[in-house]
């Protein structure tokens, strides 16, 4: 059983965002059905809506339990939950509907892969916004995931090609954030994406601790985080085994590991580790108005079930025009099976 390829499923994110496009768009690239047996999971009514503006050759197979599915292309096999009118549906408005569908199609997705009907989750973008309209307290989707498998220990996960970032914190605002650095959660983020680099394939993986401050704090002169938290946590992981470097500067340490000088990197908080990695993965097309291309896979780490996500945002102002790139919907696709394989290698 080893070699058969892992059922995903697949969520549409926002229903009035790119999320059903990209969702689409990936199950006509030869590459996910080599590696995935993708079920798309939502509402069958906006995936078929999105075929039909993007103008795609691609025929909706509706299913209510998984067995059902083809896995055959030319075909979207659709777990339908059948939550909303399309009428009702306002591409590209942020609404309490729409937030709504969305969070419930989370939660099912989850729900099949606890019950082992699916072997992995890949998630489209939400808006948050919407997500707290509809009256869901979240702040995003790792935040949703650990809540529903009862996970109390996880981190974000960011991957594009040679970067590999993990957050010490993530939807707090920057002063907030600051006070969450501290040593017990640097150290927990050294293990978890340490855990994480070699579920991916990286036998000895070599972890890179971001400082705080400018310059990691140069001795004490622009703050005492280094000192007090991030350092004693570094030394406390190579105690325990772990190949770990820091605290180095944020300014070096990304551009290091981009050339592949570290295999995993710990950055304090949202933005530190978000600007390198959509740097990496982003590219503007300058004449179009437009990105070019978007990659990067968000995986979270420490669940009991695998999930991937797009990186990207719902991108609410292009949504219906059939322009979205699927780029990162068909990385996170092949990220979640090779985290599949390689789990059940072990």
């Amino acid at each position: 059983m080893k070699n058969v390829k892992p059922i995903l499923g697949i969520t549409m994110g926002d229903p009035a965002s790119i999320g059903p496009e990209v969702a689409v768009k990936a199950l006509l690239d030869p590459k996910v059905y080599e590696v995935s047996r993708p079920v798309l999971v939502g509402e069958a009514a906006v995936f078929e809506q999105a075929i039909q503006f993007c103008g795609l050759d691609l025929k909706v197979n509706r299913i209510s339990k998984i067995a059902d599915a083809k896995f055959e292309k030319g075909f979207a096999d659709v777990f339908d939950l059948n939550l909303m009118n399309i009428a009702d549906l306002k591409l590209g408005e942020i609404t309490a509907e729409a937030g709504d569908v969305a969070f419930k199609t989370v939660v099912k997705n989850i729900e099949l892969a606890l019950a082992g009907e699916i072997e992995g989750t890949v998630t489209g973008p939400i808006h948050k916004e919407s997500i707290q309209k509809a009256g869901h307290v979240f702040a995003g989707h790792t935040e949703i995931y650990a809540h529903y498998t009862n996970t109390k220990k996880y981190g974000m996960l960011l991957v594009e090609e040679n970067l590999r970032v993990i957050h010490v914190s993530t939807h707090v605002s920057l002063r907030q954030a600051c006070d969450l650095v501290k040593k017990d959660r640097i150290l927990e983020c050294i293990s978890l994406i340490d855990e994480a680099c070699k579920k991916l394939g990286i036998t000895k993986p070599k972890i890179g601790v971001a400082g705080l401050n400018p310059h990691a704090s140069d001795g004490g002169l622009f703050g005492y985080e280094e000192e007090q938290e991030i350092y004693p946590a570094v030394q406390e992981a190579l105690k325990k085994g772990f190949n770990v470097e820091g605290p180095i500067p944020a300014d070096t340490l990304f551009s290091k590991a981009v050339g592949g000088m570290y295999d995993g990197c710990v950055a304090m908080y949202h933005d530190q580790g978000h600007i390198p990695f959509k740097t990496v993965g982003f590219n503007w097309d300058q004449s179009k108005g437009r990105m070019k291309s978007v990659k990067g896979v968000n995986i979270t780490l420490g669940l009991p079930i695998i999930r991937t996500s797009v990186d990207h945002g719902t991108a609410m102002e292009i949504a219906g025009q059939g322009i979205a790139s699927p780029d990162a919907m068909v990385l996170a696709i092949e990220y979640a099976a090779r985290l599949h394989k390689n789990k059940n290698n072990n």
